[in-house]
């Protein structure tokens, strides 16, 4: 079962709750195992370009409510956001209304809010939200008339690297007002699911990118138990052709 407090946010409005029994299994970053208290935390992240890559969702505007975390990677039409299915597409019908703030501090979007227009999941996710496929690409429109990833810059997607990878994992935690990170290794749980154990990762990192030192987006928090039941423990989908596929059909 996802833990009491699921990493998608929670919203005041009856509307907004209605939202959240839709998202509820959203729990992410965590373990149905007995989880150790021992290993590594998540500390504050420092802000920075490659830091501004990465931001909150919200649904309608920076205002309402936070819905998971999302990264900017590399695609043909520079406009091309990479988080969870579960976050995006709940039960596979996706989300109107969402907006990224990348950048986003103190309560503040200084990089401003950019509109997603289209969301694309694998249609093996379905209304069973399948574990193995829990990824989703999002297109998002122009502010000011730039492309995101002429603004931001852009992470690259790599699949099929295997795991033991290092990583660095930053999300936006809705009981923070900035983002937290966090390095280690990526392990095997399965040939599909890949494990990171940090503490920290609570309600709204969902779709938190996991990012190699040549700042290849290999994971996000997601997958097996929609990333898992306790913060000290956090999955993904592994990498591998299925998602190669489905970012080609986002133009990747």
């Amino acid at each position: 079962m996802p833990r009491t407090s699921p990493r998608i946010g929670s919203g005041p409005a009856a509307a907004a709750c209605a939202l959240l029994l839709l998202l509820g299994a959203a729990a992410t970053g965590c373990d149905s195992a007995e989880p150790t208290n021992n290993g590594p935390t998540a500390r504050p992240a420092p802000a920075g370009p490659l830091g501004n890559r990465i931001g909150p969702l919200f649904v309608d505007d920076t205002d309402g409510m936070r819905a998971c975390t999302a990264a900017v990677v590399h695609s043909r039409g520079h406009n091309l956001l990479i988080t969870a299915a579960h976050c995006a597409a709940p039960r596979g019908v996706p989300l109107d209304g969402l907006v990224f703030a990348p950048g986003y501090r103190d309560q503040r979007a200084p990089y401003g809010s950019w509109p997603v227009n289209a969301v694309l999941v694998d249609p093996r996710w379905g209304p069973d939200e399948n574990e193995g496929y829990d990824v989703a690409f999002l297109t998002v429109g122009t502010v000011r008339g730039r492309q995101i990833e002429d603004a931001m810059g852009a992470f690259t997607l790599a699949t099929g690297l295997g795991f033991g990878l290092d990583v660095t994992v930053t999300g936006y935690p809705n009981n923070a007002v900035s983002p937290i990170t966090c390095e280690g290794l990526t392990t095997s749980r399965s040939n599909t699911q890949q494990r990171f154990d940090c503490a920290g990762f609570t309600d709204g990192t969902s779709g938190s990118p996991w990012v190699t030192e040549q700042g290849q987006v290999v994971g996000v928090i997601g997958g097996y138990q929609q990333g898992g039941n306790s913060p000290e423990v956090s999955y993904s989908v592994a990498f591998g052709d299925r998602l190669a596929d489905l970012y080609r059909q986002a133009g990747g």
